[in-house]
């Protein structure tokens, strides 16, 4: 590591100090960072190597904050591909990954998210730490709540993603300047919650707590509406494509833009809509009666009013510069 960050006292990893995982690893690797020994670090698992897992283990490996990470994955395919491109040492089976991990991050479909949470937890020790990254919290936490070692895990939603999945999408630099949500940090031990908060700071992440009913909510508002958003204005516009096949060659960087999320993956979208179907609801109604505002603006040809939507909608240049 760098000599300057190292010694700088404000830095996250030097906080990582007083973490029970870390105990003498990063101190170790601190102290000789003027030497030629080998480094002590973490050995990281990830359950799932695609796009969120797959990002993490690089940008971890690539602060030299783990120094192996294994890899449980659900194909020989993504097994073999992850190893290809350097994101794990190993795949092994997870109950085997577990037991050689010194963390364990599990970034699969909501879905099969409880389950495995629940096997990791029963095989848990009390010096390991166990994270998630699924984009629904409510039904997650619910599901573990009166688990005896519901401590040693930290429910986290960081808030950045692609169209793409598989390894192949994994980057090193996907979650700088982005917001990671943690989610009921009073049930986490403060050990683990430490550390956690100093890995996602040290990628470049800014943290926000949050309730897993109220991040739910604001989820469905923020990234759930716009997928299915961008769902929909794909499906219209290939309808459209079927009569004139000349629109894709017309279509510009702002359809591109907007209909980018359309390619996003069935198999991890379908169980985030289904654990947080009412909230989606809620606010996909919400956007039908918007659409339905603008749509009676064309009938009753009101520019007036449709000026006014669309000042209001310039309104959200308050938010995102």
């Amino acid at each position: 590591m760098d000599n300057g960050i190292i010694n700088n006292l404000n830095n996250p990893l030097t906080q990582l100090k007083n973490s029970s995982i870390l105990n003498e690893a990063l101190l170790k690797s601190a102290q000789q960072n003027n030497t030629t020994e080998e480094k002590e670090t973490l050995t990281l698992a990830i359950v799932g190597v695609g796009l969120i897992g797959g990002s993490f283990a690089l940008s971890l490996r690539d602060k030299q904050i783990v120094s192996k990470v294994i890899g449980v994955a659900n194909s020989e395919k993504s097994a073999q591909r992850a190893l290809e491109l350097g994101i794990v040492d190993e795949v092994l089976p997870l109950e085997a990954a577990v037991k050689a991990a010194d963390i364990i991050y599990v970034a699969i479909p909501v879905d099969a998210t409880i389950p495995v949470i629940q096997n990791i937890l029963n095989i848990l020790s009390s010096k390991q730490i166990l994270i998630d990254a699924g984009s629904t919290k409510n039904a997650l936490c619910l599901a573990v709540s009166n688990h005896p070692k519901r401590n040693r895990f930290v429910a986290t939603h960081p808030m950045w993603g692609t169209e793409y999945s598989g390894p192949d999408a994994a980057v090193k630099n996907g979650f700088t300047g982005r917001s990671c949500v943690i989610c009921e940090k009073e049930r986490s031990d403060p050990d683990a919650l430490r550390l956690v908060e100093n890995l996602y700071t040290t990628l470049g992440m800014h943290i926000t707590y949050m309730q897993p009913y109220n991040h739910d909510i604001h989820a469905a508002y923020v990234s759930h509406i716009s997928h299915i958003t961008s769902f929909a204005l794909a499906n219209t516009v290939l309808e459209k494509e079927l009569e004139d096949d000349t629109i894709f060659t017309l279509a510009g960087g702002g359809f591109e833009s907007t209909v980018r999320l359309a390619k996003s993956s069935a198999d991890m979208w379908i169980p985030i809509f289904e654990q947080n179907k009412e909230n989606v609801l809620d606010v996909l109604n919400e956007h039908i009666t918007q659409l339905r505002k603008f749509k009676s603006c064309f009938e009753k040809e009101n520019w007036q009013y449709l000026r006014e939507l669309i000042e209001n909608a310039n309104g959200i240049k308050r938010i995102l510069k």
